[in-house]
């Protein structure tokens, strides 16, 4: 299960960098604000993950 999990969390993330990059490149984002942007959803993704892992794993 924790190896599925992994794959599926890469995916994930993978997923929303690609979309975010999409958002920055959509909206004309300047450079300097990007990686903020990314660092922020990133963090908020792998949150989520770690609490869905958790939820999952006591169940």
């Amino acid at each position: 299960m924790p190896i599925f999990f992994a794959v599926f969390a890469l995916f994930i993330l993978f997923l929303f960098n690609s979309l975010t990059h999409r958002l920055c490149v959509q909206t004309e984002m300047p450079q300097e604000k990007q990686p903020s942007v990314f660092r922020t959803i990133n963090i908020l993704i792998t949150i989520l993950l770690l609490s869905s892992y958790v939820e999952i794993s006591l169940i």
